[in-house]
């Protein structure tokens, strides 16, 4: 499993991570079928020129068992993106339990970068028509930012409420910074990728602080609010009782 490098390499010469098997697991079910079908379509073809009948053509399923599965194309890559959270969620990351949030979560994106190698064109194909196509960019997002909640809790990172919101949608938008740097990275210790990863959340945790620092905000407002209504009450029991 990568690891991040030292905090005065990252960025320069980042250490390589042992070469990895980029093969995909051999579909063993109908749904498994059904969506690297769809992965294999999208290295060669833009999803939007991609129609159900070509997925179930490809995955050898008729159409009667695609719609069992599933009701649209877009629903297939969101169960892939739901597959490749269970992945990550399920390595065991106990080796970094004692490391800093950063640290943590470098770990897990990694991760995350190691089980989509197998699939590293279909992730080219689908960035590049969500450039020209701003629904399915959407609807990406969507998912994009539900799965970064899950990896915020893998690295240990309060992802619940708005504050966490923020960091998902923040976490999702500096992820797909750093996968046009790993879909180009042919180096298999990823030292590019890595480098990226280690800057990009570099940014990000300066931008979360300030966001934190701003989400309290409204709480001063009510503190303050609530100290003058107080002095207020105060005030005008005196001028009452004069």
């Amino acid at each position: 499993m990568a690891r991040r490098p030292t905090r005065k390499t990252a960025g320069k010469s980042a250490r390589a991570a042992p070469p990895r098997s980029t093969a995909a697991p051999t579909p063993t079910t109908e749904r498994d079928k059904i969506i690297t079908a769809l992965l294999t379509l999208l290295a060669d073809d833009p999803f939007e020129t991609i129609g159900l009948a070509d997925v179930a053509a490809q995955a050898g399923v008729s159409l009667a068992q695609l719609r069992g599965e599933f009701a649209s194309t877009l629903a297939i890559v969101a169960a892939h993106i739901k597959a490749t959270d269970r992945a990550v969620l399920a390595a065991d990351s106990s080796d970094m339990a004692e490391e800093p949030p950063r640290e943590r979560l470098f770990d897990v994106l990694m991760r995350r970068l190691e089980t989509l190698a197998p699939h590293r064109q279909a992730v080219r194909s689908l960035l590049r028509s969500a450039r020209r196509n701003p629904p399915l960019a959407l609807a990406l997002n969507r998912h994009a930012v539900r799965s970064q909640q899950w990896m915020l809790t893998a690295a240990g990172i309060g992802s619940s409420g708005p504050r966490g919101m923020i960091r998902a949608q923040g976490l999702a938008v500096l992820f797909a910074s750093v996968l046009r740097t790993w879909i180009a990275d042919e180096d298999p210790g990823q030292a590019r990728t890595m480098a990226a990863l280690d800057r990009a959340l570099a940014r990000g945790q300066r931008f979360v602080g300030f966001l934190d620092d701003l989400c309290h905000i409204p709480s001063r407002i009510c503190r303050l609010r609530s100290r003058r209504r107080s002095r207020y009450e105060d005030d005008s029991e005196e001028t009452a009782a004069a």
